[in-house]
């Protein structure tokens, strides 16, 4: 099992006298961003003119830039913006002001394992990556916790890359609960992996199949919303405590012979072939191709693919019954 590495590991210097470009103020941004300020770190934000986060972070008390200049004034430079953009936004607005010896930062190796940042041999090239959405990164820190984080180093111009990369790390409160040391290339692939294998089209494809089964059957929607969405959630929260053990210790006995019997005929050798497809078209680039594309072709099979989930059955009928418990704050999905 990997080392991990804490707080009493870093360099508190390593940022001393930098300082930290934050480009993008969503989830991950606003979380870094506080987090560094209150750890002691000098922090800008890098928005374009017409950005809606440009209100909230000069409200949160930050001096917003254009990028550009935001670029020209930092020391590190953490993109923090969706993958798609971070190409054009270095290309355009982060390559021609990046100060000699300047840190490129990342939370996910997209841009740069495909090649969509290729930074001068000068500037150290890091990853920070916590394992949790930014609210949680934020919580945590105010309360005196941390989220674990992953670190990799791509380019380690300075020689010290990895020490500052920690600090930053530390500084965004992952220290207090473990930095893993990993590759650009091991986050990236494993993540897009998991993202489209299980965690949302395999998934969201199992719930609907199980949905469409019971229906298909005679059985009523809601009904059918419960047992095959409702309580992934509970089933879920089980196996985040306490991985699939504590799930199986926890659920009954009759479910346990339910998940014998049934869960290799599910996922049996044609899924995982489909997986190692997966897999193998994430490792050699065509996903990240496709991707790219897709965007600059203004998303017309993603925007497509959309309307239909949405107008999927179970989407009605889960509305309705959410409805009826006082218990969740639930959502609804902005209109597209």
């Amino acid at each position: 099992m990997a080392k991990a590495l804490y707080d009493k590991d870093s360099n508190k210097k390593a940022l001393k006298g930098k300082t930290v470009a934050v480009l993008g103020y969503g989830s991950q941004g606003h979380a870094h961003a506080q987090n560094l300020r209150d750890s002691g770190v000098s922090v800008i934000v890098g928005l374009h003119e017409g950005s809606r986060s440009r209100a909230t972070a000069e409200k949160d008390g930050f001096q917003v830039y254009t990028p550009a200049e935001a670029t020209k004034r930092a020391d590190i430079v953490m993109f923090l913006m969706p993958d798609h953009m971070q190409g054009p936004v270095y290309r355009e607005s982060v390559a021609p002001n990046l100060k000699k010896g300047a840190a490129l930062a990342f939370a996910h190796g997209f841009a740069v394992h495909f090649g969509q940042i290729q930074a001068p041999r000068e500037n150290d090239v890091f990853m920070v990556a916590p394992k949790g959405p930014g609210h949680l990164v934020r919580r945590m820190y105010t309360e005196g916790r941390g989220v674990p984080c992953l670190l990799a180093v791509e380019q380690d111009a300075s020689g010290k890359a990895g020490e500052i990369g920690l600090a930053y790390a530390c500084a965004i409160g992952g220290g207090r609960a473990g930095v893993l040391s990993i590759t650009f290339t091991e986050e990236t692939e494993t993540d897009l992996f998991g993202e489209q294998a299980v965690l949302c089209g395999g998934i969201t494809e199992l719930i609907k199949a199980g949905f469409d089964t019971l229906v298909d059957a005679g059985y009523q929607p809601e009904i059918a919303y419960f047992e095959c969405l409702n309580e992934m959630k509970l089933i879920v929260d089980l196996m985040y405590e306490g991985g699939l053990s504590w799930m199986r210790y926890s659920v009954s006995d009759t479910a346990k012979y339910g998940d014998l019997t049934a869960g290799k005929k599910i996922v049996d050798e044609h899924t995982r072939s489909a997986m190692k497809e997966l897999l193998a078209k994430v490792q050699d680039g065509s996903f990240a191709k496709d991707w790219i594309l897709e965007n600059q072709c203004g998303r017309p099979r993603l925007k497509k693919w959309m309307q239909t989930e949405k107008a999927h059955p179970i989407e009605a009928v889960g509305k309705e019954l959410r409805s009826m418990m006082p218990w969740m704050d639930a959502k609804s999905a902005p209109e597209a």
